[in-house]
């Protein structure tokens, strides 16, 4: 059942993309927002508190949700776990960054290119060449696919219902807005979002590097993860770069130019600069990559009926 929630989440948004800013990001923001104004004492204790606040109701909700669409029909418990799935997982939350991106690059409009990647990751871009742009978009799409879609489906399969999914999803936010953003008066504040989504998404981010390796060039993937992941400042993410870049062959990372130049990019995969040709690489090491999941859970499943 769990397999064709996932597969019917991802069909119905590739026909009707969502909104997640407007209807998943926004009431989410706001209730962190009232949150924060109500335990920000600078605390990581009153941060732990405000993180239950927001994600304990949620999974209050889904639990009912589902249990309540079960117990009155099978098909209605798929679709209540279908319903959850396309709020908190999908590709085309933040695709069409990447699909503008490329196709600006291969029409030659770097400005309008440099734009969208500003937009995406939140940078200054103006100066910024075109296989640095690549580079970036590759980078982004490879995080998003596994938080946006990956991560979801494991925690989605572990927990009962579509709990894990809006736990997977809603820490993930929080992570972001509480415990990212470079404000020094907030870091102890969001101290505990940060550590809670690093420790639920430490197995996920592992598997998915793993089948980025399998789907990819398999030696420089894991040759790439066990020496250049742990370089990277953010270690999680460095875990699918590195992966990612060595299955595709392409060498990410590396200082950018920028009006103030940095020196936390090191270095991450092997082989040739990126470019437009190595985007559309991405896009089917991605899909390969969920066709595996989608393949080992289609296994598991019948092991289990067999067993049973």
């Amino acid at each position: 059942m769990f397999l064709l929630a996932v597969i019917l989440a991802l069909l119905i948004e590739q026909v009707r993309p969502l909104d997640i800013a407007r209807w998943v990001h926004a009431p989410l923001a706001r209730f962190a927002t009232w949150a924060e104004s109500r335990f920000n004492a600078g605390l990581p204790g009153y941060g732990a508190v405000a993180w239950m606040v927001v994600v304990l109701p949620l999974l209050a909700v889904a639990w009912l949700v589902c249990d309540l669409a079960t117990s009155i029909h099978p098909v209605a418990g798929l679709v209540a776990d279908v319903g959850i799935l396309y709020l908190t997982m999908g590709f085309r939350h933040d695709s069409h960054f990447f699909t503008d991106i490329q196709l600006a690059l291969r029409m030659g409009e770097l400005d309008r290119a440099r734009t969208l990647i500003g937009r995406w990751r939140g940078i200054t871009a103006e100066h910024l060449s075109s296989g640095e742009v690549a580079r970036l978009a590759i980078e982004q799409a490879l995080v998003s696919s596994h938080r946006h879609v990956f991560g979801v489906m494991f925690w989605y399969i572990v927990l009962p219902g579509a709990v894990g999914a809006v736990l997977y999803r809603a820490a993930d936010f929080l992570a972001q807005r509480w415990g990212a953003n470079g404000d020094p008066d907030q870091a102890a504040f969001g101290r505990f979002a940060r550590r809670s989504f690093a420790a639920f998404d430490w197995l996920p981010n592992r598997l998915t590097a793993v089948a980025f390796a399998i789907v990819g060039d398999f030696e420089d993937a894991i040759y790439c993860w066990r020496s250049q992941a742990q370089r990277w400042p953010d270690a999680a993410s460095g875990t699918l770069l590195a992966s990612g870049a060595g299955a595709l062959g392409v060498r990410l990372g590396l200082p950018l130019t920028v009006a103030e130049p940095t020196d936390d990019r090191p270095e991450l995969g092997l082989g040739d600069e990126a470019d437009v040709e190595f985007m559309q690489s991405t896009v089917g090491l991605v899909w390969r990559a969920l066709v595996l999941w989608v393949l080992v859970l289609t296994l598991l499943g019948i092991a289990g009926w067999v067993g049973s």
